[in-house]
């Protein structure tokens, strides 16, 4: 066997490799010894198969199986004898017929190509310097929020019977659809409750109720949408039946400890301490984000190396993918409109550097400082993600479980984390107070 460095450009490697016939004889004969006293073929007694029989049955599938084998086994050699991290999977060319040389009629040779992990030295995050915005929770935003919770739980009382609906109000009715005088499947309904101005109803519907009182009948006129889902009735005029029950009015809770108690709590001031809780919580995720942000800006400014061409590719491709997906749904991103493709493509690849470049020194950085994940941890994330997907959870599971790809994409962000917290935890972090709206506000955008 021999292994030939033939190219070294940048952090790319290319090797050549060429395996004689004998050799791949010679391996294919102690393979057949290997497996033949297992062997049980008719015709022949368990373990006593010719080794030729063996060879002209399974000749061509074992000797398949040895090239796969001794690709995986020569490459990993190629990389362990030049002390060498690739960048990923290694991209493997053969040389001429590979019929040929399964048939035992020509040497193996074949090229492999392979990025290899930049050699650099991380900066000392502990001398790194870091801001972090923080915003009190004031007594107004918890309030505010109150107040929301309170308007969630409205509750609706009848008005007088000569009392007119209002967009707010709540009208419980009857009605029934017509299509050219026939009622349609689906356009009937008894007792129902309509909040006016809630959109819930075809367009026009709801704005016609807007005056009727209890016990009126009233004739209604819409046009479905041309987009709308049932393409029998899409586009169409119909006619609505409508019988009013009753006309309620929206009454808004006094935010009391009854109103607590109404929601499973003991008090007032239990659900004062939970909003106010869940309001900090997201001050704290804000907070850590921003400070995640500026210490990735301060990462990709303190370092400077030569990048893996096919990561870099890869990266850009994937978000490249993504941005045409987004623009051929019509969500051009603003500042994106009026930029021809090469000027995109330019941009979206400096992103691809800077992505790969950050993953490259938060890698580095946990492997020097030994930060590891559990499987706590990963099991935690695969939870979380199987529960998006109810009814379907085992399925989920099993399918990360079945897929190293896909578990690795899910081990990677919990990671970065971990990573990133490790520097907020030596680097000298100073808090900024700012409002809750300087807070949001880059996050909203």
């Amino acid at each position: 066997m021999e292994v030939t460095q033939t190219k070294a450009e940048g952090l790319s490697r290319t090797f050549a490799v060429k395996v004689p016939a004998s050799e791949l004889k010679a391996k294919l004969d102690e393979r057949i010894e290997e497996i033949r006293p297992q062997m049980k073929l008719k015709g022949f007694r368990p373990g006593k198969v010719p080794a030729s029989h063996v060879r002209k049955m399974f000749g061509k599938d074992l000797m398949g199986e040895l090239i796969n084998k001794l690709v995986d086994e020569t490459n990993q050699k190629a990389l362990e004898e030049n002390e060498l991290r690739p960048a990923g999977q290694p991209d493997v060319h053969m040389d001429g017929d590979i019929e040929q040389v399964v048939t035992g009629d020509a040497d193996l040779s074949y090229h492999m190509h392979v990025d290899v992990m930049p050699e650099f030295e991380p900066a000392d995050v502990s001398k790194l310097k870091v801001t972090r915005p923080v915003a009190e929770v004031s007594e107004e935003q918890i309030q505010e929020a109150l107040g929301r919770i309170a308007e969630q739980n409205t509750q609706f009382e009848p008005r007088g019977k000569t009392a007119k609906a209002k967009d707010g109000d709540a009208v419980v009715m009857d009605f029934v659809g017509k299509i050219d005088g026939e009622a349609f499947e689906g356009g009937s309904a008894e007792q129902q409750t309509l909040v006016l101005g809630s959109g819930r109803f075809i367009p026009g519907f709801e704005e016609q109720l807007v005056g009727v009182k209890t016990g009126e009948e009233k004739e209604i006129t819409v046009t479905f949408p041309e987009e709308y889902p049932a393409e029998n009735l899409a586009g169409k005029e119909a006619t609505f039946e409508v019988k009013v029950h009753e006309v309620r009015a929206p009454k808004t809770p006094e935010v009391d400890d009854e109103f607590a108690k109404g929601l499973g709590l003991e008090s007032l001031e239990q659900l004062t301490g939970l909003v106010k809780d869940q309001l900090q919580g997201e001050h704290d995720a804000a907070s850590r984000s921003k400070a995640k942000r500026n210490l990735l800006d301060k990462l990709d400014e303190a370092h400077d190396f030569d990048l893996p061409p096919n990561m870099v590719e890869q990266e850009f491709n994937q978000i490249w993918q993504q941005l045409q997906a987004e623009m051929d749904a019509g969500r051009t991103a603003e500042e994106d409109k009026g930029k021809s493709e090469d000027e995109l493509k330019e941009e979206y690849r400096k992103i691809a550097e800077r992505r790969v470049r950050l993953g490259l020194v938060l890698a580095e950085i946990g492997r020097v400082n030994d930060v590891r994940i559990s499987e706590q941890e990963v099991n935690q994330a695969l939870i979380r993600e199987a529960r998006q997907y109810p009814g379907q959870e085992q399925q989920v599971v099993q399918f990360f479980q079945q897929n190293p790809g896909a578990m690795a994409q899910l081990r990677a962000p919990i990671y970065e984390d971990k990573v990133v917290d490790h520097i907020l935890g030596v680097a000298e972090v100073s808090d900024e107070t700012v409002s809750r709206e300087d807070l949001f506000k880059e996050d909203e955008e």
